[in-house]
């Protein structure tokens, strides 16, 4: 059975790829759900339609992404933490707290969008990655100082 995908199947395919499954699958698994469409001619065009609205819908995540990447590419923060001896922090400066940060400067930020590969624990520059779209990344300048 030709079925229209509307969503990303993991073990399928990508939204709007016609692929053939067995029709136990499509009829149980796939049509319920929402995720296909039969093959026929109009759900076609409709597909077609969907896909057209969700191009447009990325383009303008993807340009809204870029702006907001060039305003945090300009953002400087500044975090205090207590220190020890060798510059090393007591505790560490996690994805929460730079995330509460940008947004007092104004730049609210999901914590989950803050890509650190270790929480920081030293005093000093930092530059922290920040995934704004699949796409679309920008820095952000951290500075850690002393209390």
């Amino acid at each position: 059975m030709d079925v229209i995908l509307r969503e990303d199947v993991k073990s399928l395919g990508k939204a709007g790829a016609l692929v053939k499954v067995k029709p136990g699958y499509a009829r149980n698994f796939l049509l319920p759900k929402g995720l296909a469409y039969e093959a026929t001619e109009g759900n076609k065009k409709r597909i077609a339609a969907e896909s057209k609205a969700r191009e447009a819908r990325a383009a303008h995540d993807r340009t809204e992404a870029e702006a907001l990447a060039a305003q945090l590419g300009r953002v400087a923060i500044t975090i205090a933490a207590k220190a020890g001896e060798g510059d090393r922090l007591f505790g560490s400066i996690t994805t929460q707290d730079i995330a509460e940060r940008l947004a007092k400067a104004g730049h609210p930020i999901d914590k989950r969008k803050i890509e650190l590969d270790a929480p920081i624990k030293s005093i000093g520059e930092h530059a922290v990655p920040v995934r704004l779209h699949s796409d679309v990344h920008a820095t952000v300048r951290l500075t850690v100082v002393a209390e």
